[in-house]
């Protein structure tokens, strides 16, 4: 069912072989290795990435539009929380909505599975003894078999891996400590590169809101290259080859991208923004205390606001007038209002008719006005 894969990786494989063995690069081994066959390896990868390619831009693109509905997923994570099961109904269809696809950033990676996993079986079978009838399978003669089955690197043969048994390392008459060594070397930069090529993408476009996708970051800066440590014992070394390379090649084709197409504001820094708004009015201010805003002044303080022309209320030579319009009802006001008593009896007498009618009735509050002039 997998020979279609077999057949064009071993197809791939063994064109760029040709090329390189026809420009002229030793087939013979040189520091230990048979150069030809690792560039073959190295620019399979090449083949296959530039294949992948549009595959690549599509992911960038909804890990932009991912970014960009993180505002509305965090508002529905506010809205339903505790109700898990509404939640994952609602996002599904803001993603739907909006054509945004949570899996798309994986969709390079699981393209790659079927290539990862045909390079294995074919590198697996390498193996001198093998039968003149499954040498040729796939498309292979038997000098390419051959060659490629004693093909080194550094000494060690790329279809040796870390736990070959010692019958498979006699076959391939290679020294079980070297391939450990080399093998052991390529599992831990494997490792490195595969967990670099995560953190240069989180570290650019930032964690994700939405738990799913955060799980997948999780998952894919943690968990793969710690699977890694275990799995990478049965990979030969050519597929860690492979694997390396192309981890070199994500993080330059990644580092390009994010250069020339940087990631949009996300959730996390337009967060921050609606934070930072209320320290541009304080700083003036100092210490991080903003300048009270009209709406939250008291009302006291808009009416009492002076009017163009008009004399301050808190001017000293003012105060004397707002006094007299307020002594009726203060104690401080009385003697004012006392001595401005006899001055309208008088007013009233003048305008009364007869002299002496007036003065017979004014006597009695004249001295009844006595005493409190001699208490003011």
């Amino acid at each position: 069912m997998l020979d279609p894969i077999y057949i064009t990786i071993s197809w791939i494989l063994l064109r760029w072989h040709q090329l390189w063995d026809a420009i002229g690069v030793p087939e013979g081994v040189v520091l230990g290795t048979n150069w030809s066959w690792i560039l073959a390896i190295i620019f399979l990868v090449v083949t296959v990435r530039v294949i992948l390619f549009p595959v690549f831009v599509k992911q960038i693109k909804s890990q932009r539009a991912m970014q960009a509905l993180q505002p509305q997923v965090k508002a529905l994570q506010e809205k339903h929380k505790g109700d898990r099961e509404t939640l994952q109904k609602e996002m599904m269809e803001l993603y739907r909505k909006e054509k945004a696809n949570p899996l798309m950033g994986c969709l390079p990676m699981f393209l790659q599975i079927p290539v990862f996993l045909g390079l294995f079986h074919v590198l697996r079978r390498l193996n001198p003894d093998k039968p003149l009838d499954k040498k040729t399978l796939y498309g292979w003669t038997v000098d390419q078999f051959d060659s490629a089955s004693v093909a080194k690197l550094f000494t060690a043969p790329i279809a040796g891996k870390f736990g070959s048994s010692p019958e498979e390392l006699a076959a391939l008459g290679a020294d079980g400590t070297t391939v450990k060594i080399m093998a052991g070397i390529l599992v831990l930069v494997m490792m490195g590169t595969t967990y670099l090529t995560s953190r240069q993408m989180i570290l650019k476009t930032g964690w994700a809101e939405d738990p799913q996708q955060r799980m997948i970051q999780r998952l894919m800066l943690y968990g793969i290259p710690a699977s890694l440590l275990i799995s990478g014992a049965i990979f030969p070394i050519g597929v860690i080859i492979y694997w390396v390379t192309n981890n070199m090649f994500t993080l330059a084709q990644q580092q390009w991208v994010l250069r020339k197409f940087p990631p949009p504001p996300s959730a996390k820094s337009s967060t921050a923004g609606k934070t930072v708004q209320p320290a541009k009015s304080g700083g003036l201010f100092g210490r991080g205390k903003s300048a009270p805003s009209a709406a939250t002044q008291p009302a006291a303080t808009k009416v009492a606001a002076p009017k163009p022309g008009a004399k301050p209320t808190s001017q000293k030579k003012g105060q004397p007038a707002n006094q007299k319009g307020q002594a009726a009802g203060q104690k401080k006001g009385a003697p004012a209002n006392q001595k401005g008593q006899p001055a309208n009896q008088k007013g009233q007498a003048a305008s009364q008719k007869g002299q002496a009618a007036s003065q017979k009735k004014g006597q009695p509050a004249n001295q009844k006005d006595r005493p409190a002039k001699r208490q003011g």
